[in-house]
C-alpha cells in the first residue's frame, strides 16, 4: 500500500513510522530484525530503509598515481526491503539516491523494486562523499532530486530511458522527498529551498519527510510557508532523540540543525549518558505529543538501528 493511502485510511489518526540503516558488510539480516522487532508493537504501516553509498578513499601508489579503494560497504537496500516485507508484512520504503548512480542504474533499481511489489520510494540527492567538499553527480547521473523524481514519474507513465525498449511495465510508485524546516545546509535561504521543494512536487512527488528538528515552532512555521506556496501534499515530521553529549556538536555541524537552549543546557548539566538519553526521550515525547495534538498524519523517527529510546517514546505517545 502507498504511504499516502496509509495516511488516508488512518482517518486523522497519527501513524508511527521509523527509519533504519543498512548494516555494515559482515553483519547479517538478524541485526536489522533486532532493531525492528521491539518497535512492531506500535504497528508501523511502513518502515524506511536508507541507502548509503560505498565509501572510498584514494591511496597514493609508488608511481605517484592515485588508486580508488573502497573502504566501507553496506548490504543492498533492495534485499533488506524484500526481507522486511516478507517477515513483517509491512511496507518497506527504500531510499533512492542520485549520488553513486547513473540514470540507467536508477532505472534498473526501480525495475527490481517494482518486481518485488515495493510501491513506495523516497527520492534523494544524497550527500557528498567524504573526499568531496560538494556533491558531485555520476557521469550520466542526476544532479538534483527533482530530476530523480521526474525519472520515477516517467516510469509510472511507462516512459523508459530507451524509447525502443520492448515489454515495458508501467510502475506505480508513491514518491516521497526530503525537506528541511531550517533549510538545507547548501540552500541560500529557506524561501529558495521551498521554491525547489515545490519543483519536486510539480515533478511528481506525493509526500514530504522532513529533516530532524528539535523546536516544533520551526516545523509549524515551515508547514505554513509550504502551504502558502501552494504545496498541499502530506508533510511528515522527522524526529530524533538526543542520546549523547557529542551530538550537541555533531547534529548542528552535520545537519545544520539548531538545538534549543533549554535542551542544550539540560544535556550539558547531565551527569552521564544515561541521564542524557532520558533527557532526549522526554524532549522527544513532548515534541511528539504536541505534533499529534496538531493533527500531524505521521510521526517518523530516525532510529539509526537502535530501538530502545524510540520504544520508550512510542510507548508514551501511541
Amino acid at each position: 500500500m502507498k504511504v499516502t493511502e496509509h495516511i488516508q485510511n488512518a482517518n486523522g489518526k497519527t501513524l508511527f513510522s521509523f527509519e533504519i540503516l543498512p548494516p555494515l558488510k559482515g553483519q547479517n539480516i538478524q541485526s536489522i530484525f533486532d532493531g525492528i522487532d521491539p518497535l512492531m508493537e506500535f504497528n508501523p504501516p511502513f518502515i524506511d530503509v536508507t541507502y548509503h553509498r560505498e565509501e572510498y578513499e584514494f591511496k597514493e601508489l609508488d608511481n605517484g598515481l592515485l588508486q580508488k579503494k573502497v573502504v566501507k560497504k553496506r548490504p543492498g537496500t533492495v534485499g533488506i526491503c524484500a526481507a522486511i516485507q516478507n517477515k513483517y508484512q509491512v511496507d518497506a520504503v527504500p531510499h533512492v539516491l542520485c549520488g553513486g548512480f547513473t540514470k540507467e542504474d536508477t532505472e534498473n533499481l526501480l525495475i527490481d523494486l517494482d518486481f518485488l511489489g515495493i510501491e513506495n520510494v523516497v527520492a534523494l540527492r544524497g550527500d557528498a562523499i567524504k573526499s568531496e567538499i560538494y556533491f558531485k553527480a555520476e557521469n550520466e547521473g542526476h544532479h538534483y532530486a527533482s530530476e530523480l523524481v521526474s525519472q520515477i514519474s516517467n516510469l509510472n507513465s511507462g516512459i523508459y530511458l530507451d524509447s525502443d525498449l520492448k515489454n515495458v511495465n508501467t510502475t506505480n510508485f508513491c514518491i516521497g522527498v526530503a525537506a528541511y524546516p531550517e533549510k538545507h545546509m547548501e540552500a541560500p535561504s529557506l524561501d529558495s529551498d521551498i521554491y525547489f521543494l515545490k519543483q519536486k512536487i510539480k515533478n511528481g512527488a506525493d509526500y514530504i519527510v522532513t529533516q530532524m528538528f528539535f523546536d516544533n515552532k520551526k516545523f509549524f512555521d515551515f508547514v505554513d510557508k509550504c502551504r502558502a506556496n501552494g504545496i498541499t501534499v502530506p508533510i511528515i515530521p522527522g524526529l530524533k532523540p538526543i542520546a549523547t553529549k557529542k551530538q550537541l556538536n555533531q547534529i548542528p555541524h552535520r545537519f545544520s540543525v539548531d538545538l534549543p537552549d533549554d535542551l542544550i543546557m539540560a544535556v550539558v548539566k547531565a551527569k552521564d549518558n544515561d541521564a542524557i538519553k532520558q533527557i532526549g526521550i522526554e524532549w522527544c515525547i513532548e515534541q511528539s505529543r504536541e505534533l499529534i495534538k496538531a493533527g500531524i498524519p505521521v510521526l517518523h523517527y530516525y532510529s539509526m538501528g537502535k530501538a530502545e529510546n524510540i520504544k520508550a517514546i512510542a510507548r508514551a505517545v501511541f
